[in-house]
């Protein structure tokens, strides 16, 4: 019998959770101290399975890596190995971000196209486009991004899409590039914000972080750092969720309640009680059924896709009828398949998804096919009568330390079964 959870329907959640450091950060910056040699430190490490992973991705290019709790001590040489292709390169997408510091501290890159989540199409073109702009030669060979320059110069980058990825690589070869870059249409989330911070104590000079617009003045050379990741704020929100979906109380400890205004005020609209304690916590109580309420996927600062599997396991026990629009991956909607095992009833039309809520949920067997809807069925199983399997769980851990103690920890009956 292969590993799953067992999750018991009917618990309200109750109590307090921690949130650690953002995956979607974390990894990032580790690959930011490809661009110093030294020792750099990063604090309030997530220990999710994907950090072990860079790891030894970073370990293949020459540097050392001790992981100790939440603390990643990177020490990068002199002399990288500017050849990107382990094993691990094809277990997680995040990797590629390695693309940028190689091509900016070695001029050359050779990149494994990367892994991870089964979410749909996620073409590198812009990461390739902008790396060229900058003056590098870049195609796909043998399954390997390949990337070289005689030297980087600065340039006036437009990208078509505010794609995440883009910016970081674009951005980390830029710190490096003679003169000045400026990356317009640039992604906005907090992790470029908190990328940035990182770069800049490195002594990277760099204008614009939270807004559209990056202007990057390129340095000779940068210096290892401290740096602390921010929390994560996906985490954060589905903690958010849950707290309405099983008409709990939660408060959420370790994330900027400001990174998730438009999640906070859908919640709201649902019924929720929200209140905020400063810039690192906040409460989600939940009284009745949860109303019904239309979610519509976009860049920062809109509704973040990776929050679509949560909007969608909400609407099925919300009073009343939602439509969810993906306007940015299009497999995510795999999941309603899984929550239709549950006793969901929902329909798919392109990139719309109609809801229409049920007062409880059917307890079935489903299976993962990414994090966010590994958790998402795990949350639903809450709301459904008897117990309800959920397969495919390294999904699931690979962006959520600690879920099940935490869910326990809330109230919740859950168990790992056939370990």
């Amino acid at each position: 019998m292969s590993e799953h959870f067992r999750v018991q329907g009917g618990a309200r959640l109750v109590g307090e959770v921690d949130v650690v450091g953002a995956k979607n950060s974390v990894l990032k910056l580790m690959a930011a101290a490809l661009l110093a040699e030294g020792t750099t430190t990063i604090t309030n490490c997530p220990e999710i399975l994907d950090v072990p992973l860079m790891a030894d991705v970073l370990r293949s290019l020459g540097c050392e890596v001790v992981l100790s709790g939440d603390v990643a001590t990177i020490t990068t040489p002199a002399e990288l190995n500017h050849r990107a292709d382990s094993e691990a390169m094809g277990k997680l997408r995040a990797s590629v971000c390695v693309l940028g510091p190689l091509v900016g501290r070695c001029r050359r890159a050779v990149v494994a196209l990367p892994g991870g989540d089964a979410i749909g199409s996620r073409p590198l073109d812009m990461h390739q486009n902008g790396l060229r702009k900058l003056g590098a030669h870049s195609e796909i060979e043998h399954g390997c991004v390949v990337a070289e320059a005689e030297n980087l110069h600065g340039a006036q980058i437009w990208l078509d899409f505010p794609s995440v990825g883009a910016t970081e690589n674009i951005l980390m070869a830029a710190v490096l590039a003679n003169g000045t870059t400026v990356i317009d249409n640039a992604a906005r989330e907090p992790e470029i914000v908190d990328i940035c911070v990182m770069l800049q104590q490195m002594g990277a000079r760099i204008e614009g972080a939270g807004t559209s617009t990056l202007t990057v003045h390129g340095v000779e050379s940068l210096r290892p750092t401290e740096h602390r990741v921010i929390g994560d704020r996906i985490v954060g929100a589905t903690w958010a969720f849950a707290a309405v979906m099983t008409r709990g109380d939660i408060t959420v400890r370790g994330v900027d309640p400001h990174h998730l205004d438009l999640v906070l005020e859908k919640l709201r609209t649902a019924g929720a009680e929200v209140t905020l304690d400063g810039d690192r916590a906040f409460r989600v109580v939940q009284h009745d059924r949860p109303r019904s309420v239309d979610f519509v996927t976009l860049p920062y600062p809109g509704f973040a896709t990776d929050l679509q599997p949560f909007a969608i396991a909400l609407s099925t026990v919300s009073e009343g009828t939602s439509m969810i629009t993906e306007n940015l991956f299009e497999a995510r909607f795999r999941f309603i398949e899984e929550m239709v095992r549950l006793g969901a009833d929902a329909r798919t039309d392109g990139h719309h998804a109609v809801v229409r809520g049920v007062e409880r949920l059917s307890s079935a067997p489903v299976w993962a096919s990414d994090i966010r809807a590994g958790a998402g069925l795990v949350l639903a199983g809450l709301c459904a009568d008897g117990g309800t399997e959920v397969y495919e769980i390294f999904h699931i851990e690979r962006g959520y330390p600690g879920f099940v103690e935490n869910l326990r920890k809330l109230g919740a009956t859950v168990e790992r079964v056939g370990a």
